[in-house]
């Protein structure tokens, strides 16, 4: 009897060294939510489907037109959130990474985003009742997500924690909550969800949530920025994005690609930073 114990626990410590093995500590994981500007609404350009292949998406939903299963790693070509849609700040924010970091690291980006959906949308315990008073055209992006954008999210974070290291949550969520002065406090019951679900701390984990378009480019939700930037009052490792000089779409709403690509940029910037790297590129 003494002898199947040791036994037992020999297999039980295998499983876990193995487990161990099988995380690549030098795999960054990054969590990527929010509405339409973090989904990514402008159409990528040729320039933007040079990757290197160090940058990896795991992939939310299954992608026929792309060759894609959901569940599974690939190089995070454009489009990185679902099958159709653009380019995304964290295309520029991985790229960035990729471009800074040693060699030895890779950088690998989860995207769940919903278009025109309030931070509502992912509170794990009210999201059903925002679902079922969401418009029609809304609830089939969430389909997508299995119904529960929050979940699939979570869903994602564990298979990519068997393969890497979560380094952070990125996100880009405001317009549908203009002038919403609880939005930190909601944020924040969605971050500490995320924390508690996954086995996180907060101090090594940071939050990065960008300004929406700003009032410099005519942005109609510019108003939401001054909330926006309360955010680390209620969270004390989040860190506001600027959306200063990131040009938009004619709808001045979304950015168009090179605003895109600029706000992405200083989301890794902003990353490398807290990672303890510097780099040659300027905000």
């Amino acid at each position: 009897m003494k002898k199947l114990g040791i036994i037992l626990l020999y297999l039980i410590f295998q499983a876990f060294n193995q487990d161990a093995l099988a995380q690549d500590q030098n795999f960054y994981i990054f969590l990527c939510f929010g509405q339409s500007n973090m989904e990514g609404n402008a159409k990528f350009e040729a320039q933007d489907t040079i990757v290197d292949s160090r940058f990896q998406v795991l992939e939310a939903v299954n992608c026929d037109n792309l060759g894609r299963t959901k569940d599974n790693w690939y190089t995070a070509v454009p489009p990185l959130s679902r099958c159709n849609t653009g380019i995304t700040p964290a295309d520029y924010f991985g790229r960035t990474l990729v471009a800074n970091l040693p060699k030895n690291v890779k950088v690998g980006i989860i995207n769940v985003a919903v278009g025109g959906c309030k931070i509502e949308l992912f509170d794990k315990n009210n999201y059903e009742s925002y679902v079922t008073a969401a418009p029609s055209w809304m609830t089939k992006m969430i389909k997508e997500y299995d119904g529960n954008p929050y979940g699939r999210l979570v869903e994602l974070a564990k298979i990519a924690q068997k393969s890497g290291v979560i380094k952070g949550i990125l996100l880009h969520q405001g317009e549908s909550n203009t002038n919403d002065a609880a939005w930190p406090q909601k944020v924040k019951g969605v971050y500490d969800n995320l924390l508690s679900d996954l086995d996180l701390n907060a101090k090594s984990v940071p939050l990065l949530a960008g300004e929406v378009v700003n009032a410099d480019q005519g942005g109609i939700c510019s108003s939401m920025n001054t909330i926006i930037a309360k955010l680390p009052e209620t969270i004390p490792n989040s860190y506001v994005i600027s959306s200063a000089g990131c040009p938009d779409a004619a709808d001045n709403l979304h950015f168009n690609a090179e605003g895109y690509r600029m706000l992405g940029t200083r989301y890794g910037l902003e990353m490398l930073s807290l990672l303890g790297y510097k780099a040659n590129a300027s905000k």
